[in-house]
């Protein structure tokens, strides 16, 4: 097994050869699946988000399975049911696509809150409880879902609930000129985003070199500074008058263990306050709920966490 650091750098180069101008969102994945959490991928359509999630996989020689949301989603279309099967006289149970290692969840808004509710068990104990049996989902297990921001139409909002279960949410933005210049030049010499392998995509990590950067990232140290500046930042949010619903003690958590995975990354042992700031968004902006007034003026959750920042002393 190589250095657990060396391999997640080949594992981001070997993703870009695939996805063009994505770095921060290949890093902020590569963060989630150290921390053994999920992610929101949201951005407009067209920007290889779903491309994004295949080549980590193919990268790391994980399992990926695909669920489209759609309306009529039954929570057994996600994690499996029990079926009769009539030649043996017997009821089985058929494994739903959440027994996997990677699971991308398509356009997860577009489905029924009863169907959303199915992904609650398995984003926060890792199993699927049927028929009063409880299966172990394999390790790792992350889920990596999409949604289009500027469609509202058929979609059900996520509720809090189930946004507070993702480590991170990361905003996926339209490539710059040169950057969507290099997309069309490598479709115009033949690229084709569905075979990866065609592409030059190879495993260059492997599961234990994950596991191994995850004991790694966690023996990253925090001063009881950073770790008060790390709350104070999540309490600032439930104070702020234009904030109807504020971050979690569970977003206080996420925000630190994704801190150290930044800082581990960065090569240090240890968490700085700007390893914090650099998570805060990505971390945070998902677990805040602006009151209605707030919105119709334009305000945005970026732009409270923005503020937070500001006002927040920082541990020097």
């Amino acid at each position: 097994m190589s250095d657990p650091r060396e391999a997640l750098g080949r594992l981001r180069a070997e993703v870009a050869k695939a996805v063009v101008g994505q770095d921060g969102i290949v890093a902020g994945l590569v963060i989630a699946l150290l921390c053994r959490g999920h992610v929101l991928l949201e951005g407009p359509p067209g920007v290889a988000k779903t491309l994004l999630v295949r080549s980590i996989a193919a990268a790391l020689d994980l399992e990926m399975k695909r669920i489209q949301f759609t309306p009529d989603l039954m929570p057994g279309d996600v994690t499996g049911s029990v079926i009769y099967d009539p030649r043996t006289v017997e009821f089985l149970f058929r494994h739903g696509p959440v027994f996997t290692n990677l699971l991308l969840a398509d356009e997860i808004n577009r489905t029924s809150p009863k169907t959303q509710s199915a992904l609650l068990e398995v984003m926060e104990e890792r199993q699927v409880s049927t028929d009063g049996v409880t299966r172990p989902l394999p390790e790792p297990f992350i889920v990596a879902a999409t949604q289009n921001p500027i469609e509202h139409e058929g979609t059900y909002p996520l509720p809090e609930a189930q946004l507070d279960r993702f480590l991170l949410k990361l905003t996926v933005p339209l490539p710059s000129r040169d950057d969507e210049l290099g997309v069309v030049r490598a479709h115009h010499t033949g690229f084709d985003p569905r075979n990866l392998a065609a592409a030059g995509i190879k495993a260059v990590a492997t599961a234990a070199d994950l596991a191994a950067a995850r004991e790694a990232a966690q023996r990253v140290t925090v001063a009881e500074e950073v770790l008060a500046y790390v709350v104070d930042l999540c309490r600032a949010t439930r104070a702020l008058p234009s904030v109807e619903l504020g971050a979690s003690p569970r977003g206080a958590t996420s925000l630190l263990v994704s801190s150290k995975a930044w800082a581990w990354m960065s090569g240090r042992d240890y968490v700085t306050p700007d390893d914090v700031k650099v998570m805060a968004r990505p971390a945070l902006r998902h677990r805040l709920r602006l009151r209605p007034e707030a919105e119709l003026e334009g305000a945005t959750t970026d732009a409270v966490l923005e503020s937070v920042l500001a006002t927040v002393p920082t541990p020097r």
